[in-house]
């Protein structure tokens, strides 16, 4: 075997690598390693289909990359002071909701939580309101059964991001640092709920 032969397998044993990786950054920075080397093992060999399919992939690989370690970044952020959301904007989908709609009812199935990026919404229960920047419905992924603890109804014209939980998951999962600031994050709004329940001025918009 020769070194032009050494540098594909190389490659192939890199491309084995990623494939048993169960956490997602290591799994693109061996990806990384092993375009880059098969890039090299094409050009050697002279075979474009490989040099241009590990062309497609080195620059996807980097860029997802990138986005989980911002993804990180920003869970940390959160955790430690800055509790808005707007991170997620990426793993969520807008949805739009007319005055007088029913976002969703206490005790219905909790399936995904919302951020508020216009328009006013109102939790009747509680009596509290939640504008722009205010985040609803994540605590369900924690309470007993995913069930809705209050209910959630527009009251002005306006726009959420909502983030499905398996999503979440899917980024817990995924990458454990994410997981343990997300919790830390998650646990931070749980006692502000429990502070506004005891103190009725106490001016909050999460459930």
């Amino acid at each position: 075997m020769d070194w032009v032969e050494a540098i594909g397998f190389l490659g192939t044993g890199l491309v084995i690598i990623s494939t048993s990786m169960t956490t997602m950054i290591p799994l693109r920075i061996i990806g990384i390693c092993a375009s880059s080397v098969l890039i090299v093992y094409g050009i050697l060999i002279n075979s474009w289909p490989v040099i241009v399919t590990e062309l497609f992939e080195l620059p996807l690989a980097m860029y997802r990359l990138w986005q989980m370690f911002r993804l990180v970044r920003d869970t940390k952020t959160a955790a430690e002071g800055d509790l808005s959301l707007h991170w997620l904007r990426p793993f969520g989908t807008e949805r739009s909701f007319n005055a007088g709609e029913t976002v969703f009812r206490a005790g219905d199935p909790a399936h995904e939580m919302y951020y508020v990026e216009s328009g006013v919404f109102r939790v009747p229960e509680m009596d509290l309101e939640v504008r722009a920047g205010g985040i609803v419905g994540e605590l369900g992924l924690l309470s007993p059964g995913n069930a809705r603890t209050a209910s959630l109804v527009c009251v002005e014209p306006g726009k959420a991001l909502c983030v499905t939980y398996s999503d979440l998951k899917e980024l817990y999962y995924q990458n454990p640092d994410f997981g343990f600031h997300f919790l830390k994050l998650t646990t931070e709004r749980l006692f502000q709920s429990v502070e506004a329940a005891r103190n009725p001025m106490a001016v909050a918009g999460r459930l």
